[in-house]
């Protein structure tokens, strides 16, 4: 017990260091985002974050977009509480029999032009959870989706691309897929 004890005392932590994101992606990717949000909105683009039945790891990655490595919000994008004051939603996981109306709902209060962006192999496939009874399927079984981010979750860098594509679609009014 004392060997081991002096043993992890001395040794340091056995857990290997994060992967760094691609830098130069990220910069190339970030001042795209700034300008395009600048040139199609003149102003900022609201996003409303949906779960309709994920298993949160996508979730996990949209909240590192907001982390001080990505900080979106430097880029003129920010997430907001209300579909109310929303432009973009989010939405992952598969669309559940009991998220249903409720995604429907968040759709409804989203004031016009609003656009869909399908977060996750689960969002935009359905997934394993496809063929469940308790599933409706993908985002776009019930919504008119704008843009898919495929991924199992997908990275941080992936969704920061798929929402560059969504305002460069705004600007040629063809969203396109990541």
């Amino acid at each position: 017990m004392r060997k081991t004890l002096l043993a992890s005392l001395i040794q340091g932590p056995l857990t290997e260091a994060a992967p760094r994101p691609d830098e130069k992606a990220l910069e190339e990717v970030s001042e795209g985002l700034r300008r395009a949000a600048r040139r199609s909105l003149g102003r900022s683009l609201a996003i409303r974050e949906v779960d309709t039945g994920s298993c949160n790891a996508c979730e996990l990655e949209i909240h590192a977009l907001s982390n001080p490595f990505y900080d979106i919000e430097r880029f003129g994008l920010r997430f907001v509480a209300s579909p109310r004051h929303a432009d973009v939603l989010l939405v992952t996981g598969p669309v559940t029999s009991n998220m249903r109306e409720a995604l429907e709902r968040t759709y409804r209060a989203t004031p016009e032009p609003k656009w869909v962006v399908a977060v996750g192999n689960c969002a935009c496939t359905g997934g394993l959870f496809t063929s469940s009874y308790a599933c409706v399927g993908p985002v776009s079984a019930v919504l008119p989706v704008d843009v898919t981010v495929p991924g199992c979750p997908p990275p941080p860098i992936e969704i920061l691309r798929a929402l560059l594509a969504l305002l460069v679609g705004m600007e040629n009014d063809t969203p396109q897929n990541v």
